[in-house]
């Protein structure tokens, strides 16, 4: 897993870093609030980010509350000197998953970071993402490395219906009911269309042709 860290003390950084690195994660590095706004609206995605709150050019609440505006739902582990419960509190209310108060235990913190990462796996996000691919079913909305796509009604609905049964096959008479809602005379190759026009849109490898059953997106389930 990848992860940001956000930290302006140069000597504390290259320390969790090489522990972080001892526990399998690659970690990248930026000291301040701009480079950690430039990173994460990168192609490039994270599992999660240590975010200390005083940075120079704005601060961590500035980058968290800018994260969680964009739907932005990686994990954020608050790593900071400030142990008022006032800043706890701001730090949770913006979205924060934890919060760690230096000076801390290296073990510690990869704890609470195991922790955090388990919770945003496990709980039901109203993002839908596979790849680079993010669909917000809140906007209706679908983006491909962070820019957006626009796709037909319809394209969008075989979209959707695949995402939100990622790693099973997916009939194309289930993807009709989801399309269509049980209208009946559709053409026999019309959901092989939109299929087709998803691909061209977002990639050849997102959707995986099951001959003789129907479409999938994402690795195979085990039955």
């Amino acid at each position: 897993m990848n992860l940001l860290l956000v930290e302006d003390d140069e000597m504390l950084a290259q320390a969790v870093k090489a522990g972080l690195h001892r526990d399998g994660y690659r970690v990248d590095w930026v000291n301040d609030a701009g480079a950690a706004r430039l990173a994460l609206s990168s192609e490039h995605g994270f599992g999660a980010v240590l975010l200390d709150l005083g940075l120079p050019n704005g601060s961590g609440i500035g980058v968290l509350q800018a994260m969680r505006a964009r739907y932005d739902a990686t994990p954020v582990l608050i790593v900071t000197a400030r142990d008022q419960l006032s800043d706890r509190i701001a730090g949770l209310d913006a979205g924060a998953d934890d919060y760690v108060v230096k000076p801390f235990q290296l073990d510690e913190l990869s704890a609470r970071l195991r922790a955090v990462v388990r919770r945003s796996q496990g709980r039901v996000s109203p993002m839908l993402t596979q790849g680079d691919v993010v669909v917000d079913p809140a906007r209706r909305s679908v983006t491909r490395a962070g820019e957006p796509v626009t796709l037909s009604v319809n394209e969008y609905r075989t979209l959707l219906a695949l995402m939100e049964r990622r790693g099973w096959v997916v009939t194309r008479a289930q993807l009709e009911d989801a399309v269509y809602g049980g209208t009946s005379n559709i053409e026999s190759n019309t959901i092989a269309v939109y299929v087709h026009q998803l691909r061209r849109k977002l990639g050849d490898e997102l959707i995986a042709t099951v001959h003789g059953f129907g479409y999938r997106i994402g690795e195979e389930r085990p039955a």
